[in-house]
């Protein structure tokens, strides 16, 4: 709603509550609310224009206030309110609202606060209130009988504020703040705007100091508002506002308020500053000074902070006046008496000065500009300086209240050091001057409060600190409880604010100007800054006068604010007060250095440093001991209170952040430190120690000296290095962090040991920023730490030789060849020996090393250092760094006094400089010969033993030279190719570790000539060997292995070597050859003449210099010839090696002659050479021992490997030209010969492996000369029969009873796998030559070899061969596939052999012996990777090669057959297919592919049918039967074990043969040129594999019952007796049945599928091929008729015992089916007759006519030629079970399945037959099976079965 709406909705109020008791005022609101509703905007135009409606709209109102009823006034100035918020006011009716609200004043509580509410929208909406509508009052009235007059606006509110009601009064004090502020606003905009105000409207009034000025409305209203709240404050009359009285405190308020939000618009008024100056300044002074009361002096320090904050610039003199009191009240108490209870004024007035001062103190620019006001006037009151004095005097007045920091004086250190530590301040002493003294002076007043404080106090934000601050509590009457700490808290924190004010200030402009300043093209980023230059700085600028007031500022004040910090920092501070106070450290240490200040920045770094390792810390590291009991001695402890060093000593968590943040401000000032490095690096020293010291304590004195500040030799990158100092466990104590918060200050954070040595390491790492000068004194620094402390240690060596008693002959015999003058010139800085006192104060100061602390710090630093500054090592002028650093290093490395350890240090930083420097040397001319001069004349100086004393062959001297070597080998791999000078210093070193050879050993060297061209024509430094020493083997040892490691590098250079140099080369070469200590040594020189043949032979091609370097190639080879017959194996290689390298490398530049010189006068020599040393030390009585064998085999193998390589290469380019050609091939293939046969195994897959080389070489020489390679390959050809009639041998007795091996040695499988390549390869190039296969008796023989290679059984290392073939069988493979099928016969050879290869998993498997020498478990061949490999192949080349008629006429597909008939009859007995995969079974891959054979061969075997002779015909289908035979009666009880869906699965898979026989081989089966047995025989394999028990209940067990089988008639014709026979007897069987259920046989379905089978052979279902399926009939019904016999009959002779038991469901099912299926059984006529007859095959399709003398043998002989003879035959047996008393079986099944007899191969479901059958609804055949989902069930019960049977035969007859 709007506020017109709100105002109808008023005044409708209005009248609706004036209706009755106030009629005039009802009519009156009618006719505004009249007025309104025509025109609301005319109407409010009206009001706020004074026009003629105004009256009438206003009327209501007024008339409304005149009322005595609070609800009508209420309504009244509600509406008053909306028409003041439309602003629909006229100016007019200003003063009448203002006197109507007075009357209204005393309604009530809420009348008021609406008339408040009401008089602020009033003024704030109509800015034009001035003047006496402002504040003069114009009436007087009386009101609670207290209050007189009608006041106007202000006066209103004044006086409501005085209500005694404090909703009232707290709402008048607040709308009075808003109107005051109201008024100054009012100026402010006044003051905004531009134009002058009018002449009229500006009025004079008089100022403080006597003087007018003109001011306009506004102004002149705040100017009079203001003027009065100063006189009431003052307890005087106001001017403006007519007020007797206000409250003082509410008077300062409103003052504080006006100040606090307008302090900028009275700085522009000047009359306002004068009411500050006159009025409110004398005012405050005057409450400050009197008798202090809470309320008024809270308000006025209030006042005196904005004065001071905002006008100190305008009111300097009043700012000097109170800023004096401030510090005057502040050090009250410590200017007072004595006595701790009197003081001058209260406690909480001195908070309160120290709540304005930390205000103060937080504004930096006041500071600045205090000290520019005041101390910078030379006239001018210290009042900066007095501050800093009252605070420093402030915070040290109760140190027993603030407590102690026991972090700050480490941890584990024994309580009664604490008194020591006032003593370190001696090590101070070197900062010089002032800096030393307060540094002294501080650590004197730390120590010496020490024991005043308790540990129980200090100073925490949690505990000292007020919750609200005692300046902020107004509400107060009287000063609230404070902390007895918190005045100090506050000190503490002015402290920190001023600290931080100055770097705030300094630090963003030192980087603007020093930092980032702009920099010219090219030049470099400045890391390190020097410190500030004021006299480079425009001094007109602000900001250079503002740096400068600060560097006064800390010139003047450091002493007392880092006597206040120490203090501070020292006492018990929380984390948080402890991080401030340490942040303050580091920004006066920061502004210090960054403003050039030596002295304040050193100081401060002097007391940082003892912070952050104190002295006591330190000398407390090596006086402790590892306690040796769990308890020591404590009772003393804790009689006094105090807790012993529980713990190693080390450096608590503050001592680590001071640590820390010594070294953040360190690596600030880098650029500007100069020589206050010394005292930073003193430091660093120590806390390396303490942190590192518990490895050091922990570990062995070897131990210590490697772990403690040692330099890693790791050098990485161009110019990095890896340190190896120890970064073991800390010893500091660090305390767990404060619950108080989550969050860590960074300080406090990160302060674990590693952390912090990494910070360390930074520290230095920084030095690679610093400029070249400051870069110098950093390294003089660390050498002059250096010089010290290694001048400390020698010092105190020498001092305990003298206390142990030794003389001074000893002392001096000691320091010979490095005079104790040495130590002092060239180790301390100073150039004086170390004094007693010196050493007296180095101990004081902590750095001290007694016996635990072995390393260098120094030194170790030093080496990182100058790694990082390598490139000031190179580019820069040597005096810069280089100079200083290696003489230093190599005045320690000479000094033999020295410890042993600092030695190697200093050599191993040495020598990593020494790397690093030719890496990073760029190809810079004149420079590189200088730097690489510079590096090998340093190292020469370790080296060479003449650069040492006499006693060079110590173990120091050793090992230093040992490194130097090392060093020498590591530039010359980094940096050899890059040296242009020095070749000669280098060979000096090397050979100086050379011996010279003994007589013995040269005398093997006598046939080698020498060259003229082998002395050097220089004269080269004389080498001093090692004779000096006489040094132990061991160190011989490992000086020669090092020193030839640098000759290896050398030639791997050898390119860049003059003819000179290269002739040292090969000199030196021959020297490290014939020392005979070292076999790794001399391996190298024989391999390394091979890089040095290289380099001459490369640089051969210059016509000019060919003589002079093919005489330098003739002596190397004859060098080399020498070394090749060696008794040591490494040499001996090694010259093989190099020898046929370079035979190989350069072969193709040699001419015919030469080549037939290495072959007749090298090469084979050579070979016999080896040969003839391998049988004679064979042959020798003791013989070689399997090392020395083993090595002589390796270099013959080596010889075979070289010289294949080298046929290979060079055989069709070069040796094959030769005119002894053929003469050498014959000789070369009779060595490969001997070599397989006689010598060692591990040397013949060596030698067949050359042979390959070569075979397969001669083959680029096919078109050019076929007879020389058919000469070759013939010559081979030989070598295999001879070789492969010895594997053929197999000779058993290969080892004698002895237990010696006799030759030939097992043949291993490497070598068999050479030799059946050297086949392959053989072939390949007869193939290539005469382009046709080998000759059939060829093949036959390589088939044979092949075969036995494969079943070689002595080998001693065969492998696994059972999920991958092995390489062996995987050759023998692929030479057989290899062969070409295409010739007559190679086929069926190809076949037999692989055939035979698939029966060796279970004809010729075998374990191999083990060996007693090895661990490993038996080994068993099983060629069942083979065989898996072997059965599809069979089949792929069966069906490729089936329509050839000589595979069936030879045997080879009965082999093939054979080969699958095991693994089928085995079936679950096979081995396993594989060992770690998931193979198909052996037999399932059997089964399958002859599967696969019998239906692709079986048309082709009956399309060759002539052709094939009946024996190989029988042969085929015996073995075919054989196969099915196998398969159908294959134990299968192992797989009763397995899972139901398994067995199931498996049983579907052999439903495969049975489709097989029905398809593939019983159309086939009835051939008459097949036997009567093999067709008889399938018969019986189905009639055996369809029983469902294993007792077939009595029939055909003969224990049971003594009834015959089915008798045959012995003519053609019948007999009586076979007549007699016809009938079975079914009471000879009654009387034996049995109630034993009997044995179930597993798989049933697979029973009624063989069961199925026969009925269908029997049956006349299949027409085609009507004379093959009778006979087939024929010859398979008596096993027909006997199966059913045995059921049937088995039945009734067990039911007459059984009575009413039932019978198992299967005999049942078995009976039912049998019923059924002669019910459906139509035999062929004459098939019974002819299968009773004696030659069924003859009567199978026609029979004679009957001769039956009798009916009844006519009926008899018409019933066996009938199609139902079948149930004739069981006549007797179905009556009996028809007239079974009791029921019979019966089931239900679908309608669907009684149906006639089918074809089993249906239930495949529509697979071929080879596949195995997985579906679940395969059709058992049993009456229960799986019929498919037709509901429509037939019921079969076995009586009418019998009764239809029975019908049947009368239907026969003629009787039905």
């Amino acid at each position: 709603m709007s506020s017109l709406a709100f105002l109808v909705t008023e005044l409708q109020s209005l009248a609706s509550e004036t209706r009755r008791k106030h009629p005039e005022i009802r009519e009156a609101a009618e006719k505004s609310l009249a007025i309104l509703r025509t025109s609301p905007e005319q109407a409010t135009a009206n009001l706020a224009s004074d026009g003629p409606q105004s009256e009438d709209l206003l009327k209501p109102v007024f008339m409304g206030c005149a009322t005595k009823n609070a609800k009508v006034v209420a309504i009244s100035l509600g509406s008053l309110q909306r028409l003041i918020a439309l602003k629909a006011v006229p100016q007019s009716a200003f003063s009448r609202i203002i006197s109507t609200m007075s009357d209204a004043m005393s309604q009530g509580v809420d009348i008021q606060l609406k008339i408040l509410q009401t008089l602020l929208s009033l003024v704030t909406n109509f800015p034009e209130v001035h003047g006496s509508l402002l504040g003069d009052p114009a009436t007087v009235l009386a009101l609670n009988r207290e209050w007189f007059g009608r006041s106007q606006a202000l006066l209103l509110c004044f006086k409501l504020q005085e209500s005694r009601i404090a909703v009232v009064s707290s709402t008048a004090a607040a709308t009075l703040r808003q109107l005051v502020m109201f008024v100054v606003d009012k100026m402010v905009e006044e003051d905004k705007k531009d134009v002058e105000a009018p002449e009229g409207t500006l009025e004079e009034v008089n100022l403080p100091n006597g003087t007018t000025k003109a001011l306009g409305p506004s102004a002149k209203d705040a100017f009079a508002v203001f003027e009065d709240l100063c006189l009431l404050a003052n307890s005087e009359k106001p001017n403006f506002l007519k007020l007797d009285y206000l409250h003082k405190t509410f008077a300062l308020e409103l003052i504080e308020s006006v100040l606090t939000n307008y302090y900028i618009p009275f700085r522009k008024h000047t009359e306002l500053t004068l009411l500050l100056q006159h009025h409110l300044c004398p005012l405050l002074l005057k409450a400050l000074s009197e008798r202090p009361v809470f309320p008024l002096v809270l308000r006025c320090t209030r006042v005196v902070f904005l004065l001071l904050k905002q006008f100190s610039g305008e009111l300097q003199t009043e700012a000097e006046v109170f800023l004096m009191l401030l510090i005057k009240i502040i050090s009250d108490d410590s200017e007072g008496n004595q006595d701790s209870h009197y003081t001058s004024r209260p406690q909480w007035m001195r908070v309160l000065a120290m709540e304005i001062m930390r205000g103060l103190c937080s504004d930096a620019e006041l500071m600045r500009n205090v000290w520019d006001c005041y101390d910078g006037q030379d006239s001018g009151s210290k009042v900066f300086s007095t501050l800093i004095t009252a605070l420093n005097r402030l915070i040290t007045e109760k140190p027993a209240l603030l407590g102690v920091g026991s972090q700050m004086f480490g941890v584990g250190v024994p309580n009664e050091a604490v008194s020591s530590s006032g003593s370190a301040g001696s090590s101070y002493g070197d900062v010089g001057g002032m800096a030393g003294m307060v540094a002294n002076a501080a650590s004197a007043t730390v120590s010496g409060v020490v024991g005043m404080m308790g540990s129980s106090a200090g100073l925490s934000l949690q505990n000292s600190a007020m919750k609200l601050q005692c300046i902020d509590q107004l509400d107060k009457a009287d000063a609230p409880p404070i902390p007895e700490s918190y005045i100090y808290l506050l000190a503490v924190q002015c402290l920190i604010s001023l600290c931080e004010g100055f770097a705030a200030f300094s630090a963003p402009l030192y980087s603007s100007i020093v930092v980032q300043k702009p920099r010219a093209a090219g030049e470099a980023v400045v890391r390190a800054p020097p410190a500030l230059d004021f006299d480079s700085l425009p001094p007109d600028e602000p900001s250079t006068k503002q740096l400068r007031i600060v560097r006064d500022i800390i010139e003047s004040g450091w002493p007392a604010l880092l006597a206040a910090l120490s203090f501070v920092i020292a006492t018990n501070l929380s984390d948080e007060l402890f991080v401030d106070v340490l942040a303050s450290y580091q920004a006066m240490t920061n502004v210090s250095g960054m403003l050039g200040l030596t002295t304040p920045r050193d100081a401060f770094f002097t007391s940082l440093s003892k912070f952050a390792v104190p002295s006591r810390v330190v000398l407390s590291v090596d006086s402790y001991h590892e306690p040796q009991t769990p308890r020591s001695a404590s009772t003393l402890t804790e009689n006094l209170g105090l807790v012993g060093p529980a713990q190693p000593p080390g450096l608590s968590e503050r001592n680590m952040a001071c640590l820390k943040v010594l070294i953040s401000s360190a690596m600030f000032l880098a650029g500007s430190l100069g020589e206050s490095w010394f005292g930073i690096l003193e430091a660093m020293q120590n806390a390396d120690y303490v942190l590192t010291a518990r490895n050091t304590q922990q570990g062995t004195p070897s131990k210590q000296r490697m772990s403690l500040s040692g330099s890693g030799r790791s050098v990485s990158g161009s110019g990095g290095v890896t340190s190896s100092m120890s970064q073991g466990t800390a010893v500091s104590s660090v305390p767990p962090p404060s619950s108080s918060g989550s969050h860590t200050h960074p300080l406090l954070s990160d302060l674990d040991t590693e952390t912090m040595l990494n910070a360390m390491q930074r520290l230095f790492d920084a030095s690679k920023n610093l400029e070249d000068g400051a870069f110098k004194y950093f390294v003089d620094a660390l050498c002059r730490l250096s010089g010290e402390m290694v001048g400390m240690q020698t010092e105190s060596k020498m001092l305990d030789v003298i206390a142990e008693g030794d003389d001074d002959e000893t002392l001096a015999g000691s320091t010979s060849g490095g005079p104790r003058t040495s130590i002092s010139g060239t180790l301390s800085p100073h150039g004086s020996t170390l004094s007693v006192d010196k050493l007296h104060r180095r101990r004081l100061s902590g750095i001290h090393i007694p016996r635990a602390r072995t390393g260098d710090f120094g030194i170790n630093r030093l080496g990182g250092v100058a790694l990082l500054n390598i490139h000031r090592l190179i580019y820069r002028p040597p005096e810069v760094a280089w100079d200083t650093t290696t003489t230093h290093l190599l005045s320690i490395i000479r000094l033999a006094i020295a410890p042993h350890s600092i030695r190697l240090q200093a050599a191993r930083v040495l020598d990593d400089i020494l790397i690093i420097v030719p890496r990073n040397l760029s190809n810079t001319g004149e420079l590189q010969a200088q730097v690489q001069k510079r590096v090998l004349e340093v190292l020469a100086q370790q080296v060479m033993p003449e650069a040492y004393a006499p006693a060079s062959s110590t173990s120091t001297s050793i090992e230093l030279r040992r490194m130097g070597l090392e060093t020498l080998h590591q530039i010359l791999q980094a940096s050899g190719h890059t040296l242009v000078i020095g070749w000669e210093i280098i060979f000096s070193m090397l050979e100086s570790v050379c011996r010279p050879p003994t007589l013995g050993r040269a005398s093997s060297f006598e046939s080698i000539p020498s060259s003229p061209a082998a002395s050097p024509t220089k004269p080269r430094p004389a080498s001093l060997g090692l004779g000096l020493g006489h040094p132990s083997d061991k160190n011989y040892t490992t000086l020669i292995k090092i020193a030839f490691q640098s000759l290896t590098l050398v030639c791997d250079s050898v390119q860049l070597l003059s003819p000179e140099h290269l002739r040292l080369c090969i000199s030196t070469l021959g020297q490290f050859g014939r020392q005979v200590e070292t076999n790794i040594a001399l391996t190298a020189a024989a391999s390394l003449l091979w890089s040095v043949s290289d380099a001459i032979q490369a640089k051969r091609k210059d016509v000019e210099q060919e003589p002079e370097y093919s005489a330098l190639w003739m002596f190397l080879l004859l060098e080399v010839l020498g070394l090749c017959t060696d008794e040591r194996p490494e040499v001996r290689d090694g010259a093989i090696q190099t020898l046929f390298r370079t035979m190989q490398l350069y072969g193709a530049t040699l001419s015919l002659e030469t080549w037939d010189e290495c072959i007749w006068k090298v090469t084979f020599p050579l070979i016999e050479s080896l040969t003839s040393e391998i049988r004679r030390r064979a042959g020798m009585a003791v013989g070689m021992d399997s090392a020395e064998e083993h090595a002589w085999d390796e270099s013959k193998t080596l010889a075979f490997h070289s010289i294949g390589s080298i046929f290979h290469d060079f055989l069709s380019s070069k040796i094959i030209h030769l005119e002894s050609f053929f003469k050498a091939w014959e000789a070369f293939v009779m060595h490969i010969q001997e070599s397989v046969l006689l010598d060692n195994r591990n040397i013949s897959s060596p030698a067949l492996r050359c042979l390959e080389k070569a075979v397969k070489a001669s083959s680029a020489s096919v078109p050019e000369h076929n007879t020389k390679v058919g000469e070759i390959w013939q010559k081979v050809w030989e070598m295999i029969d001879h070789v492969g009639e010895a594997i053929l041998k197999k000779n058993t007795n290969q080892v004698s009873a002895t237990g010696e091996t006799a030759l030939p040695k097992p043949f291993t499988q490497d070598s068999l796998v050479a030799f059946v390549d050297v086949i392959q390869c053989t072939r390949n190039v007869s193939r290539a030559i005469e382009g046709v296969e080998w000759p059939l008796d060829r093949l036959t023989r390589l088939v044979a070899i092949l075969k036995g290679v494969l079943t070689y059984p002595y080998s001693p290392d065969y492998r696994p061969d059972i999920d991958v073939l092995p390489p062996v069988q995987m050759v023998v493979m692929s030479t057989v596939a290899g062969i070409d099928l295409s010739a007559p016969g190679t086929p069926s050879l190809v076949m037999r052999d692989l055939s035979e290869y698939a029966t060796l998993p279970f004809l010729a498997a075998f374990d191999v012996p083990p060996n007693p020498k090895s661990q490993t478990p038996q080994k068993r061949i099983t060629y069942i990777a083979l065989a898996k490999k072997t059965m599809p192949t069979l089949v792929d080349l069966c069906l490729e090669f089936k329509n050839r008629l000589e595979i069936y006429t030879d045997g080879t597909l009965e082999a093939v057959l054979s080969a699958y008939s095991i693994p089928v009859k085995l079936k679950y007995d096979c081995p396993a297919p594989s060992k770690f995969g998931k193979d198909q079974p052996l037999w399932k891959t059997a089964t399958t592919s002859f599967l696969r054979i019998v239906k692709e061969c079986a048309p082709q075997i009956k399309a060759f049918s002539d052709e094939i002779s009946d024996d190989r015909l029988e042969g085929i289908w015996r073995q075919v039967i054989d196969i099915f035979r196998g398969g159908i009666l294959a134990d299968c009880a192992a797989a009763e074990s397995f899972p139901l869906h398994v067995q199931e699965e498996e049983e579907n898979f052999d439903l495969a043969l049975i489709a097989a026989l029905e398809i593939d081989v019983v159309p086939h089966l009835g051939d008459r040129r097949l036997p009567d047995s093999i067709v008889t025989q399938l018969a019986k394999v189905l009639a055996q594999g369809s029983r469902l028990y294993d007792s077939d209940y009595g029939v055909f067990d003969h224990s049971r019952s003594r009834t015959p089988d089915l008798p045959q008639v012995s003519t053609g014709k019948t007999s009586p007796t076979a007549q007699k026979s016809v009938k079975v007897d079914i009471e000879t069987h009654q009387g034996h049945g049995s109630t034993d259920p009997g044995a179930l046989l597993p798989r049933e379905r697979f029973s009624y599928w063989c069961f199925d089978l026969l009925f269908l052979v029997c049956s006349d279902l299949t027409k085609d091929q009507e004379d093959s399926r009778r006979r087939l009939a024929a010859l398979s019904l008596p096993a027909l008729v006997n199966r059913c016999k045995t059921t049937l009959v088995g039945y009734v002779a067990d039911e007459a015992l059984r009575g009413n038991l039932p019978f198992p469901r299967a005999r049942e099912d078995e009976l039912l089916y049998v019923l059924r299926k002669l019910l459906e059984l139509r035999l062929w006529s004459g098939s019974l007759w002819a299968a009773l007859s004696t030659d069924p095959t003859a009567y199978c399709v026609e029979q004679p006519a009957a001769e039956a003398s009798t009916p009844s043998l006519l009926i008899a002989d018409a019933v066996k030629r009938s199609s139902v003879a079948h149930l004739f035959h069981f006549y007797s047996v179905l009556c009996e079970i028809v007239s079974i008393p009791r029921k019979t079986p019966s089931t239900w099944i679908p309608a669907n399945s009684v149906s006639s007899i089918g074809s089993v191969s249906s239930n495949v479901n529509g697979r071929s037959h080879d596949q195995p059958a997985e579906s679940d609804n395969v059709s058992s055949g049993g009456v229960n099976g799986d019929y498919g989902h037709d509901h429509h069930m037939t019921h079969l019960d076995a009586r009418v079965l019998a009764r239809n049977c029975l019908k049947v035969i009368g239907k026969e007859m003629g009787v039905s």
